[in-house]
């Protein structure tokens, strides 16, 4: 082992100096502080000395390198990232676009820039193809190509046709309860307050509001803050004796809203704990909150766990922050399941949207006049 002492102010300007004759290599066999003994014991100054090595004998001499070049270097890499990155993501739109055009093939070019339109959206391409088929066969049928209008008129029907049965619509009013479930960062103590806003404000209901979110202390601040505004008591549930004690305390209520904690529901686990807490056979409506951010296959997941229970319809919320809502249709064709509200901001209550399926396939197609 090649070996050397160093003696310097710093320990910078020692490592400086090991770096500069053994390079990154180096070992540090040992390190200390010494004092110089001064002028008759005064003005003692300390400095550093370290015994450096490098076990390769025969390394080549270091080359210094400036921090221009290194930088340079740097931003090289990054470049040669950002290029790979884009690269890989134009490879993925090439391929797709492919997989679109060999799916439409047998479809006329008229109704193409539709049907990319909707895969665009992320409707299912098994959706997309059926629709397609049906648009053609009217073609066919007509003897008549169609205007864009036109398209996207009978698109409209088809797709009302396949989920025009289902329930849209917020609460009923009905129901004394309401349960507002899903997983954590979808929005849903915002989401509760603005359907409970809307309650006292448009239709003059005594609403209260019951929490087992007891997870998060910043979660329970925030639901009072807005139970403060609308002037309604808030009640605690940390197991189902506190939900049964706080369902007394607010016999006197037209409503009672229950805001339940955002958890990772992938795991069966939060599920059934769930379950044990709050007590179902209550006139209770229950909604699952998704956010239309998140991917398709983790909502569905989402929704496996949850569809034991006895859900009444989806809330999506941050509308706003996509420009793809095809999940939406997906989820509800496949699991029978409507949809009650979507949110588009963070005002309370302004930022929420009771639908119905007409509203929902009108936002759909939207955009498609450009396509």
């Amino acid at each position: 082992m090649k070996m050397k002492r160093y003696r310097e102010n710093t320990m910078v300007d020692a490592m400086k100096k090991v770096r500069s004759d053994f390079g990154d290599d180096a070992i540090i066999l040992s390190s200390n502080v010494v004092k110089s003994k001064g002028f008759l014991g005064l003005f003692k100054r300390k400095s550093v000395e370290v015994v450096a090595g490098v076990d390769k004998p025969s390394a080549p001499p270091v080359v210094s390198v400036s921090a221009n070049v290194l930088e340079e270097r740097s931003n090289n890499e990054n470049r040669t990232s950002y290029e790979l990155k884009k690269e890989m993501t134009e490879m993925k739109k090439m391929l797709k676009d492919m997989h679109q055009s060999a799916a439409h093939s047998r479809f006329p070019d008229e109704i193409k820039p539709l049907l990319s339109y909707l895969e665009q959206q992320d409707l299912a391409t098994d959706f997309v193809s059926h629709l397609g088929e049906e648009l053609f066969n009217r073609m066919k049928s007509e003897k008549k190509d169609f205007t864009t209008e036109e398209q996207l008129d009978i698109v409209h029907q088809l797709i009302e046709r396949e989920i025009g049965d289902l329930p849209f619509g917020g609460i009923s009013f009905n129901k004394k309860y309401i349960n507002v479930i899903g997983p954590t960062g979808v929005g849903k103590t915002t989401t509760i307050a603005k359907i409970a806003a809307r309650a006292l404000l448009e239709k003059k209901r005594k609403i209260g509001f019951i929490t087992t979110d007891t997870y998060r202390i910043a979660a329970i601040e925030q639901l009072r803050t807005y139970a403060n505004l609308m002037q309604a008591p808030v009640e605690i549930a940390y197991n189902s004796k506190d939900f049964e004690n706080a369902i007394e305390k607010l016999a006197d209520r037209d409503l009672i809203f229950i805001d339940t904690a955002g958890r990772n529901y992938k795991e069966k686990k939060y599920v059934e704990d769930l379950s044990r807490l709050i007590d179902f056979s209550l006139e209770m409506e229950t909604f699952l909150v998704l956010s239309v951010t998140s991917k398709e296959e983790d909502m569905r997941t989402i929704v496996e766990q949850f569809n034991k229970m006895p859900l009444e319809k989806f809330i999506f919320t941050k509308m706003d922050e996509t420009g793809s809502i095809g999940p939406i249709f997906n989820l509800m064709r496949d699991y029978r399941i409507g949809t009650a509200y979507y949110t588009d901001g963070q005002e309370v209550p302004e930022d929420i949207t009771e639908v119905d399926s007409e509203k929902l396939i009108s936002l759909l197609l939207k955009g498609a006049y450009d396509a």
